[in-house]
């Protein structure tokens, strides 16, 4: 028997008593995961494939198996679409690392049958995260009425914080994004671009159906194809015409492998000219928050537009100026030649992203501080932006703390937006990071981190409430976190141990946890407090 995407995606959510889309089904077919037929135009999958992929996709049972009965399972948020886990703001900007703002709800409140947990933060406390990243805490803390402070020594994560939970005009964002694009098409209609990549996307589409139908990447995944071998092979065969292609509309692939500038080394000469274009109107815009506002939009576009293939678009490796064979999706693709494209979705993405958010902000104060959470003086870096919010902080102290510090030895923070940093003008501080992927995971790198994160907490408790809650979002396999609390002066009192679903394509199969801890100030200085009060 055989079903129709929406027949299957019933079935699945009936089976699974949860909500499967069309769109979860097509996926499973594109990975390989079930099988699937094309009859008379349209895709069909047999059940019997259906059945066999959910009835071992029981999660939570291997991942117990595997981690331990002590996983929270409920803190997998598994019900909860994609759509939510990105919500409004959130998908604003890609960013390695973030943690879903789920997460953020569930130890902030307020609880429903969802999520239950004790409530330790109110409306209208403060909250800080020093290690802000991408501004999750900060979104979601206005989402809750909460006030919240965030800290981060990467100037673009600032940015980035602040233009989410920023307010805008939205007419006028609208009027100068609309105005650059139709400045932007009008450059790429006279250069020859859009004629070139109508007739290349043709040409590799009547390729891919040929020699990578539906059923391709599924027979990899059988064994039954040698896809390093077939893949390399096809991408051979296409290269002729690419390369006649190229000759006929003159298109420039030179790209110095030597620049020191992420912009030369990573984007095709066309793609730099248009990045070049749009940026210099942007900078004319004279509202410093509709720039801003135009800034990340670009920011977001350009990283989608480097010349890599889809598979190393978060690690890149060397840039790509032909067709390839990718792996992502099992057929061969192309590197960009406009952004055109990008700039168009991306800004009527993001402008709806702003407005649906601005239907639930609330009257709250939000900033995030450039500058080293080790040494900080936060209420006095404050008051030079938001000198109302830092009466209020100085008079109530900040509650507590939810944050997820680098995780030692995976990222190099500036580096993910290198691109943003040379374009922009954003002053690096490299050095100044903790845990960074370049210092690497060895016993020297490991006590580093643990004074560094140290550090930060013992000078942030400066501006803490007495009573504080400290919320800290870690996959702790080098045991560092008892050590961390106890240099800072802190108990650890609770351990939360959740499962992280769908982190990459890569490894979403694979087993992985991180805990929660819970801290609070040492017991000995709690007492101390208590007798001097009584």
């Amino acid at each position: 028997m055989h079903l129709t995407l929406k027949q299957a995606s019933k079935w699945a959510s009936d089976y699974l008593n949860k909500n499967v889309t069309t769109a979860n089904i097509s996926y499973l077919i594109q990975y390989g995961h079930i099988e699937s037929v094309l009859e008379k135009g349209s895709t069909l999958i047999p059940l019997d494939s259906l059945k066999k992929y959910y009835s071992q996709s029981n999660r939570e049972k291997r991942w117990k198996d595997e981690l331990g009965n002590d996983l929270n399972w409920a803190l997998s948020f598994e019900k909860i679409k994609e759509a939510e886990t990105t919500k409004h703001v959130h998908r604003l900007h890609p960013y390695k690392g973030k943690f879903i703002p789920q997460l953020v709800e569930y130890f902030l409140g307020p609880h429903t049958d969802d999520f239950k947990q004790d409530t330790y933060f109110q409306p209208d406390d403060i909250l800080l995260d020093p290690f802000c990243g991408s501004g999750t805490t900060l979104v979601q803390a206005n989402e809750l009425g909460m006030h919240a402070i965030g800290i981060d020594i990467s100037a673009f994560n600032a940015f980035m914080s602040n233009a989410k939970v920023k307010k805008f005009n939205f007419v006028r964002l609208y009027e100068k994004s609309q105005e650059i694009t139709a400045s932007l098409s009008s450059l790429v209609s006279t250069s020859g671009i859009m004629e070139f990549e109508s007739k290349l996307a043709n040409s590799l589409t009547e390729f891919n159906n040929q020699y990578f139908p539906v059923s391709f990447k599924r027979q990899v995944r059988m064994g039954k194809v040698d896809q390093k071998k077939y893949g390399a092979e096809k991408e051979t065969a296409f290269l002729d015409t690419y390369q006649q292609l190229v000759a006929e509309y003159k298109i420039d692939l030179q790209m110095p492998p030597d620049s020191k500038r992420f912009m030369k080394q990573w984007y095709l000469p066309g793609v730099r000219a248009e990045i070049d274009f749009v940026y210099n109107r942007i900078r004319k815009v004279e509202d410093i928050s509709t720039q801003h506002a135009l800034m990340l939009i670009l920011s977001r576009t350009i990283r989608s537009c480097r010349a890599t293939t889809h598979a190393d678009l978060g690690t890149l490796r060397k840039p790509v100026t032909t067709t390839y064979y990718c792996r992502k999706h099992g057929k061969i693709c192309k590197p960009l030649f406009s952004i055109l494209g990008w700039w168009n979705r991306y800004s009527k993405d993001s402008i709806d992203r702003w407005i649906e958010f601005s239907k639930i902000k609330s009257d709250t104060f939000q900033q995030c501080l450039t500058g080293d959470s080790r040494t900080i003086d936060i209420f006095a870096m404050l008051r030079q932006t938001e000198p109302q919010f830092t009466e209020i902080a100085e008079k109530q102290k900040i509650k507590g703390i939810f944050t997820s510090p680098p995780y030692v030895g995976l990222i190099n923070y500036h580096e993910q937006h290198a691109y943003a940093y040379d374009l922009f003008g954003f002053k690096r501080l490299d050095e100044l990071e903790i845990g960074p992927l370049f210092r690497g995971k060895g016993r020297e790198a490991r006590e580093s981190y643990v004074h560094g994160v140290a550090e930060v907490f013992k000078n942030c408790k400066r501006f803490l409430a007495d009573d504080y809650d400290v919320f800290i979002v870690a996959n702790d396999k080098f045991d560092m976190y008892p050590t961390i609390a106890e240099i800072a002066g802190m108990n650890i009192v609770n351990q939360h141990k959740r499962p992280v679903l769908n982190r990459t394509e890569k490894n979403r199969e694979t087993a992985y946890s991180e805990t929660i801890f819970h801290m609070k100030e040492t017991r000995k200085k709690l007492k101390s407090i208590l007798y001097t009060f009584l």
